[in-house]
């Protein structure tokens, strides 16, 4: 495997498909928490452990694909399977990242095992404490990286203030524009040299092709709705990828008004698909595997689940190949090194915020949980311990907090 971080050299060094696989696979298996946990999750595997890219490569990707509609953590992920090992690597990378919780998520929906008790419970609360650590230990080392000075730290703040009076999507959308228009004040487009060279194995006219793919789609699926039951599954997990900007929970009142609103899946069962999402790692967007299977009409089960799964992610991607290869001439120029700067800053406040809310909030009730939670950080800060590692020890802990009880 190659240790050199990605751009020191002028190019980016190159991966293999399989060396990717496994990289994803681990994470897929291991990354509780939603889609800001699993960014400290690839920051820590990815560009901490195995320097793919550096910190700011790394956090003008996250902020680009905050900024597009779809999965922000698979997006990221994809964009480096993509980097790494060219488009076999991108495969790769979605493919192991999403397929643990998905075939999870579909046994859940053919089988309807229950997921309840102490044991059951104490082991969900304690996946979510973990998240806290895991977003904890992104934020401090982005923080240290993105934010080493008096003004992006401000930046940073200010982010956090916004995201408290206008909390969601909206927020965190104004809130790295924001930080851009910031960065590109208090910078006067006057920054060092470019890190971490995002090279990118897609040609300009692949760029395009997949954006007039993206708007063809999107544009003709309602059309043939009408034709089959196929095509309107396809249609309406579709328009929800494709509508749905800063991924994770936002793509749940979409998914709701889609499958439920049809009629095509019972309030009960949405709901019990959307509890047993937050037991397993992986992306919240597989979350479209449990209702592909539990559709009422056909297709379902099986096919049903790879359907909806393969229509909620395309967009999101299609868009982020469209943009990539014109990203890292765009973040070259000076001018736009500010802004990122900037944003990148905005980008560790809005994920201080998220630390607070949803991730602490709803996981620490009390003090025990304070505890386990600082054990956690702790490990992983200090001690250095592997990710997997505090995950299942927090899983146990909580099982052991649940028996007190």
């Amino acid at each position: 495997m190659t240790e050199q971080v990605a751009g020191s050299d002028g190019g980016a060094p190159r991966g293999t498909p399989s060396e990717v696989f496994f990289a994803f696979l681990k994470l897929g298996l291991t990354s509780f928490g939603g889609p800001i946990a699993h960014l400290g999750y690839f920051r820590e595997e990815l560009v901490v452990r195995r320097r793919w890219l550096d910190d700011h490569a790394y956090a003008d990707l996250v902020a680009l694909c905050q900024f597009l509609p779809g999965p922000a953590s698979s997006q990221v992920g994809f964009a480096l399977g993509l980097m790494r090992a060219g488009w076999l690597g991108a495969l790769s990378a979605f493919l192991a990242f999403t397929f643990p919780s998905a075939l999870i998520l579909t046994v859940f929906a053919l089988a309807a095992p229950a997921l309840g008790g102490v044991w059951g419970d104490g082991a969900l609360h304690g996946l979510k404490i973990v998240a806290v650590a895991i977003v904890a230990q992104a934020v401090w080392g982005m923080a240290r990286n993105l934010c080493p000075d008096r003004e992006r730290a401000t930046i940073a703040m200010a982010a956090v203030v916004l995201m408290a009076f206008a909390p969601g999507s909206v927020g965190m959308l104004a809130a790295i524009g924001l930080g851009a228009v910031a960065g590109l004040v208090l910078g006067g487009g006057q920054t060092g040299p470019v890190a971490g060279h995002l090279a990118v194995p897609a040609s300009k006219w692949t760029a395009t092709g997949a954006m007039v793919i993206f708007v063809v789609l999107l544009v003709c699926l309602p059309l043939l709705a009408g034709q089959s039951q196929t095509f309107a599954v396809l249609d309406g997990f579709y328009r929800a990828g494709a509508l749905v900007f800063g991924g994770g929970h936002v793509v749940l009142p979409l998914l709701d008004a889609e499958v439920v609103q049809s009629g095509w899946v019972t309030p009960n069962a949405f709901l019990a698909g959307y509890g047993a999402a937050q037991a397993v790692p992986g992306p919240l967007f597989t979350f479209a595997a449990y209702l592909g299977a539990v559709l009422g009409p056909e297709p379902h089960g099986i096919l049903g689940a790879a359907l909806a799964l393969l229509a909620l992610f395309l967009p999101g991607f299609l868009v982020l190949v469209g943009v990539l290869p014109f990203w890292d001439q765009f973040r070259s120029k000076s001018v736009a090194r500010s802004l990122m700067r900037g944003a990148n800053a905005a980008v560790v406040g809005i994920l201080g915020a998220a630390l607070y809310a949803p991730v602490f909030t709803g996981a620490i009730f009390d003090l025990r949980d304070f505890a386990l939670a600082s054990a956690g950080f702790v490990a992983l800060v200090v001690w250095k311990a592997p990710p997997w590692v505090v995950v299942l020890l927090s899983g146990v802990g909580g099982v052991g907090l649940a028996l007190l009880d």
